[in-house]
């Protein structure tokens, strides 16, 4: 078990994240079932005992102590349970039932027009292990070739498991499950994109080469992206615009999730970590901190990229108000001061406040006003609430 660092909200709330990352793990952990009511509808046998009879849900809910807690596991598997969950809450009011629903896919509960209870219940974000919560067991190789989803860093470290166990999960999840939950209508067109889009990670996306690449429609490509952003499987990082006088690129980027699946869906997780690999890698694993640290903390704010036709650029862009602070990301042992020419460039004229660079050197370094930082320094940092902000 790895203990998480988000807390349990004192009132209702959604709990979205990809499968895998633990969300069910981490709710039995703070409210088992001795001390909350579970609907499962992972279980076939629940989901069809509900689906027959909503007004059941209701029923044993209401026989329930004030102040209880409802779990709904995987929420989207039926999305009209959320109708239900409103009743009981107008009716009785926020605090006499708080409700945890968790859910791996918003595609569903937005396609089925479903109720997302606005007003009512606040929104938590469920992510990979962190660096943070691996602590003494975070090695950042390790978790650049192999990520760190939670079933694959409890797998023993030399072990073929760790493999095993994230190709499965590409096969089951990404495909067979994907194709299940009716979200794409033909696996053949989407496992072939997806190979393609595994190689694109981290880059401005092209949506017209993508499509040449994988022999698939355009049209089709955009609904497949918008199939693995709303799964939670990937993100799209947007480009950031600050100066009207500046022509910058305005196409996001797209990365997915966590670097494992990037390499398994590359077909190289048998194979040592290769530099042509390293520095996407770098990029999406820093991400994933970024956007797990913002949610955590609560600090709110959001994340982009920036860059010029002529190839400046800057790989992240946190921005709150007038607050805003750069990070340049390199997975060089070494920090050039050419590394950091974009990234000087919107600190000298004062488009961001704080510039951070981070490498896979060992030195703590300042070029120019700078702060040029090892990864795990940066990230010690982040945890520490002293990068955003």
């Amino acid at each position: 078990m790895f203990r998480r660092q988000l807390e349990l909200p004192d009132s209702s709330f959604f709990l979205f994240g990809p499968r895998g990352t633990g969300k069910t793990t981490w709710l039995r952990s703070v409210l088992p079932p001795v001390k909350a009511r579970w609907f499962d509808l992972v279980l076939d046998s629940e989901l069809v005992r509900l689906t027959r009879d909503q007004e059941v849900f209701t029923q044993e809910v209401e026989a329930l102590t004030a102040g209880s807690w409802i779990v709904i596991d995987e929420v989207q598997k039926l999305p009209l349970l959320l109708d239900r969950v409103q009743d009981l809450v107008a009716r009785h009011g926020p605090s006499r039932y708080r409700f945890a629903l968790t859910g791996s896919s918003a595609r569903k509960l937005r396609r089925g027009d479903a109720n997302l209870l606005p007003g009512r219940v606040v929104n938590r974000l469920f992510f990979p292990l962190t660096s943070a919560e691996l602590g003494a067991g975070f090695a950042l190789d390790s978790a650049l070739r192999f990520g760190t989803l939670p079933f694959v860093c409890s797998a023993p470290a030399r072990s073929p498991l760790r493999l095993e166990l994230l190709e499965a999960w590409v096969q089951n999840y990404l495909t067979q499950e994907i194709r299940a939950e009716a979200l794409v209508r033909d696996l053949a067109p989407f496992v072939r994109f997806l190979d393609v889009a595994a190689v694109a990670n981290g880059q401005v996306t092209n949506v017209s080469s993508l499509a040449r690449d994988a022999g698939v429609a355009r049209p089709t490509v955009q609904g497949y992206f918008e199939v693995l952003t709303d799964t939670l499987i990937g993100i799209r990082l947007p480009a950031w615009r600050p100066r009207a006088r500046v022509k910058e690129v305005a196409h996001p980027k797209f990365y997915f999730f966590d670097t494992g699946v990037v390499r398994a869906l590359t077909g190289r997780l048998h194979d040592s970590l290769a530099d042509v690999e390293r520095g996407a890698l770098l990029e999406t694993f820093v991400l994933h901190e970024l956007r797990a640290a913002i949610s955590i903390s609560g600090c709110g704010g959001a994340l982009s990229y920036w860059r010029t036709p002529a190839g400046a650029e800057v790989d992240f862009v946190w921005s709150r108000g007038n607050r805003s602070v750069g990070i340049e990301v390199k997975a060089s042992l070494r920090w050039r001061r050419e590394d950091g020419t974009a990234l000087a460039e919107l600190v000298s004229d004062g488009t961001v406040g704080r510039a951070f660079g981070v490498y896979r050197g060992t030195r703590v370094l300042r070029d120019g006003k700078i702060d040029v930082l090892p990864v795990a320094q940066f990230l010690d940092r982040l945890w520490a609430g002293n990068v955003l902000g």
